[in-house]
């Protein structure tokens, strides 16, 4: 069964955008890189990995059948 390709994609800019997030408010990407006002936030080092997760589910979980 195929997994549609919307739902891939949007597994991977979840993610990318959890772990750009998570860097950011771990302070791993500074203010002097371009990162906004997420840069050593605890609320984006927290909803990061979150979300990152839940873009990782979109991507290995497997797809229903009909």
């Amino acid at each position: 069964m195929k997994r549609s390709p919307y739902l891939v994609a949007l597994g991977a800019l979840l993610l990318l955008g959890g772990l750009i997030w998570t860097a950011q408010g771990l302070g791993l990407i500074g203010p002097g890189t371009g990162a906004g006002a997420e840069s050593g936030t605890t609320v984006w080092a927290v909803l990061g990995p979150v979300i990152a997760l839940g873009g990782l589910a979109l991507l290995i979980w497997p797809p229903r059948r009909r």
